[in-house]
């Protein structure tokens, strides 16, 4: 890695690096060593997801409203999941002990501190992205929003019904590539130092704008392994969600100085 920009960020000089492909296995590594020595972290903060999720099927079960609300929670709950696996991480690294308090503790401060402002970002974003996807499915389905999808899919192999899904998937890949772009270094940043949410976003853009290929590489990953990991009913989440999180970590260190 070589030092290639700097930035300023609260008392301290943010520093972004050249990071390569090796960087990204060398983060994974580091954090599946990470949930190996502490699973009981990585395998709480992950449970939220995994509940949480159940949660969304039994109350908004066929009900498009309460699973809307239900899923708000998501956004609102990932920042503070993700900075108790940062924390974890962090304390193991600098050779910290590792204490249910100490670490909880860090999460509950953060409530007044910049994460919340992230977390509001995201739900945000999160309410835009649902409304462009449903103003794109009644832009190319017509009249067809007003039949009953849930027991008819034929909709969907017309022309437009083929049309509405390619279209669906490249906007909501772009949008997912630009909220990554936001908070992949962002999230853990204001953890660790002492920087305003605005700048640790426009730093997370920057390290992944001078690193876009490895980024898009590391963004490929979490989403194939996250999309596996959700297929046997959230179970997958337990394992995959702590290693990502703590591998995230890792790739912050490197990217920043």
């Amino acid at each position: 890695m070589t030092s290639t920009n700097t930035l300023s960020g609260g008392a301290e000089k943010l520093v972004v690096q050249q990071i390569v492909m090796a960087d990204i296995m060398a983060s994974l590594r580091a954090g599946l060593g990470d949930f190996r020595r502490a699973p009981q972290f990585g395998l709480f903060f992950s449970a939220v997801y995994v509940v949480g999720g159940f949660l969304m099927l039994w109350i908004g079960a066929g009900h498009v409203t309460w699973t809307l609300a239900t899923s708000l929670g998501f956004p609102l709950l990932a920042p503070f999941a993700a900075a108790g696996l940062y924390e974890v991480s962090r304390r193991m690294e600098a050779g910290e002990a590792l204490a249910w308090g100490g670490v909880l503790g860090i999460v509950w401060n953060e409530r007044t501190r910049q994460l919340p402002w992230l977390g509001a970002i995201i739900v945000i974003y999160f309410l835009f992205w649902t409304f462009l996807a449903h103003m794109i499915f009644a832009l190319f389905m017509g009249l067809s929003t007003m039949t009953n999808i849930s027991q008819s899919l034929d909709v969907f192999l017309t022309l437009n019904g083929i049309a509405m899904i390619v279209v669906e998937l490249v906007v909501g890949a772009v949008l997912a590539f630009v909220l990554f772009s936001m908070t992949v270094v962002s999230l853990p940043l204001v953890l660790h130092r002492e920087v305003d949410f605005v700048t640790a976003m426009l730093t997370s853009m920057k390290v992944v704008r001078m690193n876009l290929f490895v980024m898009l590489v590391w963004a490929m990953i979490i989403a194939v392994l996250s999309l596996l990991a959700l297929l046997p009913w959230f179970l997958g989440l337990m394992v995959v969600l702590p290693i990502l999180g703590h591998a995230t970590w890792h790739l912050y260190k490197r990217a920043l100085a």
